[in-house]
């Protein structure tokens, strides 16, 4: 692991290094500059950098923009933006300055242990919540900011933190998460497996550009451990203390209106728990979902190009902030993009997306070896679905050529019209290993008529604890996508036992085989739209 981890931080050292050059690009000012006083008058186009005391006397670095025509004569609404993780100040200065070109008093912020800014990383703990309501204040205090009007938004590591604290701030009203998390559990350890190349990279960026705190340390080094079962109740616990999912009823209670974007292939924080986070929302929202991988639906719009989901959160604002008539309440509040085409698709609720089902039975038995990769996965942290969204290039594989041995698969017949894959495809079969513990790896393929399979989407599935020889029911819940499988084509399942992404379970020697008994028959449930 240590070989891997220096790795990632040679990369996170990379990636920062071209996002503050972006930035550099653009015109913005040093993340260093000395801070000094708002004034009232300050013109848009000038950014003002200062120091925002946080929680627990630390400091936090800063900057502001307010409308050019502020003169202390009134108050503005205000949107607090913390910043992604191990982004610094800079990271919102392009939509910084069109909210506040449009009447808006804006205020971003460094995290906590994140460049500049003082203190360690918590990762969204207490601290950092607190931190939004003292940014709150002390912007109440130094701009002319409404107190009745303030939003928060940001993107990754600012998305969740800016959910968690509406559930802490009454005074939050309205809140833009983009690709953020929900669910912190079921975003890095869903299926019970560990995301290893995207908590790496995470961890890797924390050492590059912060001060990781003593407990964060702990905490990565026993999820990516060895022991990784002994410690999941202590895991569990931090991870629920920093989900919004948690916090949930404070939400609702809180009546704050809450915009959620992501994109289909986020590698660090899928769609999933974002889905089932909005469906328990009670006041008024909303949910985007586009092609890309983390933060690439909404990366243009941080270097100022135009962008339909900075765009609509925008709109947002300005709906629930201003109480302008923009026609954004009114419109279906689930709002699509497939990966396939380049249009929007509107629905009522996330049911209605899912609303028509199909069945692809997976008949007979397929035992396979574990512990070699058949050449099926679910592609690289970042790139792959990056590569998807703009050149409509997932990861491919010859379906005819998988390794039987090491990969079970089943295909449904060619379809004679388009199957618009919609929503979160379901998978139930009935797993037998001879090993009490074990990983497998499920893979949806559109696959043409060559036989090479195209991704759809795919889920990680460990168990413990099991049995040796002994049959158990596995039910299995694939990323949430869109996308249009085309007429000719078929549906495949390819299951194995070793994906680059995730840390895998399997004993040597183990096998694994899954049957499809009469009594409880295995079978792929496929949302499609009509």
């Amino acid at each position: 692991m240590r070989l891997t981890r220096q790795a990632l931080r040679s990369t996170a050292a990379g990636a920062v290094c071209v996002a503050l050059l972006a930035g550099g690009a653009l015109g913005t000012p040093s993340a260093q500059a000395a801070p000094r006083a708002v004034a009232a008058g300050t013109a848009a186009a000038d950014m003002v950098f200062t120091d925002i005391p946080g929680s627990g006397g630390i400091t936090l670095k800063g900057n502001v923009l307010s409308p050019a025509h502020a003169d202390g004569s009134r108050r503005y609404p205000l949107i607090v933006l913390p910043t992604s993780w191990a982004m610094p100040q800079i990271e919102y200065v392009a939509q910084a300055r069109k909210l506040a070109d449009a009447g808006y008093v804006v205020v971003s912020y460094t995290a906590r242990g994140f460049w500049l800014s003082g203190g360690e990383i918590e990762t969204a703990g207490p601290p950092d919540v607190a931190d939004a309501s003292k940014v709150i204040d002390w912007a109440l205090a130094h701009t002319p900011a409404d107190p009745g009007r303030i939003g928060m938004a940001g993107v990754s590591y600012g998305a969740g933190i800016s959910l968690l604290a509406a559930g802490a701030d009454r005074r939050v009203r309205a809140v833009v998460a983009l690709s953020g998390w929900a669910d912190l559990i079921e975003s890095i350890y869903s299926g019970r497996t560990q995301h290893v190349q995207a908590t790496g990279l995470l961890g890797g960026l924390g050492a590059v550009t912060g001060r990781p705190s003593p407990q964060m340390r702990r905490m990565l080094d026993e999820f990516l451990g060895p022991d990784v079962v002994a410690k999941e109740p202590e895991l569990m616990a931090w991870g629920a203390g920093r989900s919004p999912a948690t916090h949930l009823s404070d939400i609702n209670a809180g009546g704050a209106a809450v915009m959620l974007g992501n994109a289909w292939g986020d590698s660090v924080f899928p769609p999933n728990q974002y889905v089932k986070f909005y469906e328990n929302l009670t006041g008024p929202k909303r949910l985007e979902l586009r092609p890309g991988d983390h933060a690439t639906a909404e990366g243009t719009g941080l270097l100022g190009l135009p962008n339909d989901t900075w765009t609509n959160a925008r709109r947002w604002f300005d709906h629930h902030l201003r109480g302008a008539d923009n026609g954004i309440d009114r419109e279906a509040p689930v709002q699509l993009k497939s990966r396939s085409d380049g249009g929007y698709e509107a629905y009522p609720d996330w049911a209605s997306v899912e609303r028509t089902r199909r069945t692809v039975p997976l008949t007979g038995s397929r035992t396979v070896r574990t512990g070699v990769d058949s050449g099926a996965d679910g592609g690289v942290v970042l790139l792959s679905n990056t590569l998807d969204q703009f050149l409509k290039l997932p990861p491919l594989v010859s379906v005819p050529l998988l390794p039987r041995a090491y990969a079970a698969v089943w295909q449904s017949g060619p379809y004679d019209r388009p199957q618009r894959v919609r929503g979160t495809v379901r998978l139930h079969t009935t797993l037998t290993s001879d090993k009490e513990s074990g990983t497998a790896v499920a893979y949806l393929y559109d696959v043409g008529p060559l036989g090479v399979g195209r991704l759809v989407s795919h889920a990680p599935y460990t168990f413990h604890g099991r049995t040796p020889g002994q049959s158990f029911g596995v039910d299995l819940d694939l990323f949430s996508t869109a996308y249009d499988v085309p007429a000719g084509h078929r549906l495949a399942l390819v299951v194995d036992s070793v994906d680059p992404l995730y840390v895998q379970h399997n004993p040597v020697g183990a096998r694994l085989t899954f049957s499809s008994p009469a009594a409880d028959p295995s079978v792929l449930s496929v949302p499609v739209r009509e």
